[in-house]
């Protein structure tokens, strides 16, 4: 009796599981490359962008990102991210800058930390495309507050002083 005790007794938790294990399973999504909006919003960029793979959590989790690729001379606007913004350049040349501070070049493979709450904006070079995955998270539903555009004259100073 005790040995078909014990196999009933694992087939009851077992199936006591099942409705989870698969409420895990039914969590999971999968974007399918390509699958989501790719033009950037040209009120909060200046030249040829394009966003891809843009993903966000829903509540209780915050993180969201995306993969961003810049044409030649092509940038964000000012902007700032509440709980800050975490970038990693994936190909080419960029150049990031934060206000009033001098422009900061970034390569693939570098990985460029953007604090909490800093004004500043990213793109590629004037003569090097460039691409990096974006990474922030939300502040009571916010991901990130947009500002003015980075002016051509602002842009232009970077080609006589990058880092």
């Amino acid at each position: 009796m005790r040995h078909t005790t014990l196999p009933r007794l694992l087939c009851g938790l077992l199936l006591s599981c099942a409705p989870a294990l698969q409420a895990q399973t039914a969590a999971i999504t999968i974007l399918p490359a390509g699958s989501q909006p790719t033009a950037a919003d040209p009120s909060h960029f200046t030249g040829s962008a394009q966003v891809e793979s843009r993903f966000s959590q829903t509540t209780p989790a915050r993180l969201g990102g995306g993969l961003v690729s810049f044409e030649p001379g092509a940038r964000t606007a000012w902007h700032s991210h509440p709980l800050g913004q975490t970038l990693l350049v994936t190909a080419g040349e960029g150049w990031v800058q934060v206000w009033g501070g001098p422009v900061q070049t970034m390569r693939q493979g570098d990985v460029v930390l953007i604090p909490p709450g800093v004004k500043h904006w990213h793109g590629a070079t004037a003569s090097s495309s460039m691409s990096h995955f974006a990474v922030a998270e939300a502040l009571d539903g916010n991901t990130v507050t947009w500002m003015e555009k980075v002016s051509a004259h602002v842009y232009g100073r970077n080609l006589l002083a990058p880092e």
